[in-house]
């Protein structure tokens, strides 16, 4: 464990050169998205008085957007920075050179993944809570479930990016993946309003299982057994991904 922590200290090290530009992001970003929602769309949904969960839009999309932030910032946590590490700077190979084994890259990066989940994260929930969205006690669990939403994503994420060669393949990932389930998980409406056939592929996505947990614990509306498989699929991902990610590493750094 104390290994890993060597590995989590180097990109956290990193990052200290670059905080600045993604505070400014993580601040500003959701500032104004949530306020275009929440005045400018959510003010016309609310007046058709067909709100979802017969709430304003913004606390109805308020967690989707969270759960999303979530999932986005896992996925682009582990794609160009992995990628980047095996080819350009090569600085898992350079950990390799000290006693650091396999394991310690894997779990000391998926850790700084999910710090920067995290972190992300709390200031969108303080965003979301300064503009009133959450209705319940329960909305301060949607922190750590964005930790297993984060964890969900990158670590498969991580697995897949150290089997690439060039970062086009991100490109596609992000075209055909990541935006359909942004846009389709129920982030903005319901997936119930799906085509059946679309709303079981959604019901299949770590992503919908996120918004709805998230969801389900700002509105105070838990059905607990129902969270309970929540947290139980998210996590199923989260181990699936980091046991490819310690083969598909293995393969390509000691190969």
């Amino acid at each position: 464990m104390s290994y890993a922590l060597r590995t989590y200290e180097f990109w956290l090290t990193a990052y200290r050169r670059t905080w600045r530009g993604s505070v400014a992001t993580s601040v500003i970003s959701p500032v104004f998205y949530l306020g275009a929602l929440g005045i400018g769309l959510g003010t016309l949904v609310n007046k058709s008085g067909t709100t979802p969960e017969g709430v304003d839009y913004l606390a109805y999309v308020a967690p989707g957007v969270l759960a999303a932030t979530a999932m986005q910032v896992g996925a682009n946590e582990a794609m160009w920075p992995v990628l980047g590490s095996i080819r350009w700077t090569r600085a898992y190979f350079a950990m390799l050179a000290t006693p650091l084994e396999i394991r310690h890259i894997v779990f000391g990066h998926q850790a700084w993944m999910t710090t920067r989940v995290v972190s992300s994260c709390a200031v969108y929930l303080a965003v979301i809570a300064a503009f009133g969205a959450i209705l319940s006690p329960l909305g301060i669990l949607a922190l750590p479930a964005c930790f297993l939403i984060g964890l969900a994503f990158s670590a498969p994420t991580a697995a897949y990016a150290a089997t690439r060669q060039e970062d086009s393949a991100f490109v596609v990932v992000n075209r055909f993946a990541l935006v359909p389930m942004f846009l389709f998980s129920g982030t903005f409406f319901p997936v119930s309003r799906l085509p059946e056939v679309l709303r079981w592929i959604a019901y299949a996505t770590p992503s919908w299982h996120g918004v709805d947990l998230c969801r389900s614990l700002t509105l105070g509306r838990v059905h607990w057994p129902l969270a309970l498989g929540h947290v139980v699929y998210l996590a199923a991902w989260a181990v699936a991904g980091l046991a490819c990610a310690l083969y598909t590493y293995r393969r390509r750094l000691l190969k």
